[in-house]
């Protein structure tokens, strides 16, 4: 900021800490073993992420005797830092132990889970009552996290199936009359602590495979227009959305298929290519390891890809999926 430590804002210290940090983490090595654990879930409670990684990085106790030494402490620049808002209760703050845990043990891990952009609320007491707003967290952007755009993915949903005859003969399940939203991935980094091994948080993020229909537009059809664009939105809008009528229990089977799918299917192509293409040994360098019953439509969204997109039969898919697939 072209000035020293004595004339900066607490925002313009909290700043030069995440490029610091960012820095400090671009240096460790990235965790990759021979087998690859996704741990599967729809919360990841993480908690305000600089001070934890100046602590796993070791770096925190001479921070805080910099600060100290110009009148500042590192407690009041770290309350800067907006809490991603990822989850809301001991689910997510699980995972997100079992995340640092894995990290700090050298288990190669990635966490897979929703970009959401509503994931707790901030509370307030309006006439002695307890009222919720949203809590966006999100409005400044989120300073550690880096969006993975070559590693997005098309998530289909509803539509109909139809079977259709293979060149080598075979009939495969195709769909059709879909609508679909783009997957895209944004990573955050996850330290070990004192061990320089960083593994991977990766929340997805649903945009509109096309965002506006000009003819539908034009033809005065206005909500169709965008009903790709709501349908991305939606499904990352909020955790767990009211499912006391219908159309929220369809939008958390939609949030839970979506984010399921788009880490599977990253996980099969990540395989792929390491492996020359040969799924039947998927199991022998990835699990999918569910956390509770959100992320359990994995089982059947991996025997999709393995029958309809990879060819295998029946059998032999279910043999790759009760090796490759744990539940929590």
């Amino acid at each position: 900021f072209g000035r020293d430590l004595d004339n900066c804002t607490k925002s313009e210290i909290f700043e030069a800490l995440m490029v610091i940090t960012k820095q400090e983490m671009a240096g460790r090595k990235r965790n990759t073993g021979s087998k690859k654990l996704y741990y599967i879930s729809a919360e990841f409670l993480i908690g305000k992420l600089l001070s934890n990684n100046l602590i796993n990085l070791g770096m925190y106790e001479e921070v805080e005797k910099a600060l100290a030494a110009h009148g500042r402490e590192l407690t009041e620049i770290e309350e800067m830092e907006m809490e991603p808002s990822l989850g809301n209760g001991g689910l997510g703050r699980l995972a997100a132990c079992f995340l640092d845990s894995l990290a700090t043990l050298g288990y190669p891990a990635y966490g897979c889970g929703i970009r959401y952009k509503y994931g707790m609320f901030k509370q307030k007491i309006v006439d002695g009552y307890q009222v919720e707003v949203p809590d966006e967290w999100l409005k400044n952007g989120n300073p550690f996290e880096v969006r993975r755009e070559e590693y997005a993915c098309e998530v289909k949903f509803g539509g109909y199936t139809r079977w259709v005859k293979g060149e080598d003969g075979r009939e495969r399940v195709v769909q059709d009359g879909y609508r679909s939203v783009r997957a895209v991935p944004y990573d955050l980094p996850i330290v070990g602590y004192g061990n320089n091994v960083v593994n991977t948080l990766r929340i997805w993020d649903a945009e509109p495979v096309q965002h506006f229909v000009l003819d539908s537009f034009n033809k005065g059809d206005y909500i169709k227009a965008t009903e790709e664009e709501s349908l991305a939105k939606n499904i990352v809008e909020v955790l767990y959305p009211c499912d006391d009528h219908y159309a929220g229990k369809e939008l958390r089977l939609k949030q839970q298929y979506f984010f399921v799918s788009a880490s599977v299917q990253r996980a099969v192509d990540r395989y792929k290519s390491m492996h020359n293409g040969d799924v039947r040994k998927l199991y022998e360098k990835v699990t999918f390891q569910l956390n509770d019953t959100h992320p359990t439509v994995a089982v059947a969204e991996l025997m999709r890809i393995l029958m309809d997109e990879e060819g295998l039969e029946w059998d032999e898919a279910w043999d790759v999926t009760t090796k490759t697939v744990a539940y929590t």
